[in-house]
């Protein structure tokens, strides 16, 4: 859908233009920039403009990806995964990353809150441009998605704030994805990418 990259290319030209503009004719056109941007994505969408322009103004500096991190934990050749509270379908665990933790140490904390199993993170498996991996719904961010190969060391499911179950899953009994955060085919490529050493990325 082209009105998400255009909307995605134009917030980071007025999100850099602003960071770096020190005239105030500049500095009034960048922002509505960004206002245009707004419209957009409110117009494709059910969130309402005064949401989506604090949203986009609240970014500051040179705009950059943010980082998405997923685990994918295999037991039996089968794959953990989380179910979240707040769609009540299923994902690999993780999250946004966090600063001032390595992206090893964001995963093996992700997986332990959301699942109950402290892992170590062992390979990257891939690294995806969450823009053309057939995420649904689309996100007005432009993310990278990174997601490790972690062993477990011990623990036992559980519940957290974010998830109401964890389990493991052979490829045969995926339960109902939220396409938001992982798409079958990424869960595949995990299932191949286990046994290799290279990295997939886009």
């Amino acid at each position: 859908m082209k009105w998400i990259e255009w909307s995605q290319k134009l917030q980071a030209i007025a999100q850099n233009g602003l960071t770096y503009s020190k005239d105030k004719f500049d500095i009034e056109r960048f922002k509505q920039i960004q206002e245009i941007a707004a419209e957009i994505i409110s117009d494709h969408t059910n969130h309402n403009f005064p949401k989506v322009h604090h949203y986009l103004t609240s970014e500051e500096g040179y705009a950059t990806p943010k980082i998405d991190i997923r685990g994918a934990v295999f037991n039996d050749d089968k794959i953990l995964m989380v179910k979240e509270v707040s769609d009540g379908l299923w994902t690999l665990p993780g999250g946004w990353a966090d600063i001032h933790e390595t992206p090893g140490e964001n995963i093996e904390r992700e997986v332990l809150e959301e699942s109950g199993y402290k892992v170590s993170a062992k390979k990257l498996l891939a690294v995806y441009d969450r823009s053309r991996h057939g995420h649904i719904p689309l996100d007005p961010q432009y993310v990278y998605k990174m997601f490790f190969l972690c062993e477990i060391v011990s623990g036992s499911p559980r519940k957290s704030l974010e998830t109401s179950d964890a389990g493991f899953f052979g490829l045969d009994e995926l339960p109902d994805l939220s396409i938001a955060r992982v798409t079958e085919k990424q869960i595949h490529r995990m299932f191949e990418l286990k046994d290799i050493k290279e990295t997939d990325f886009d």
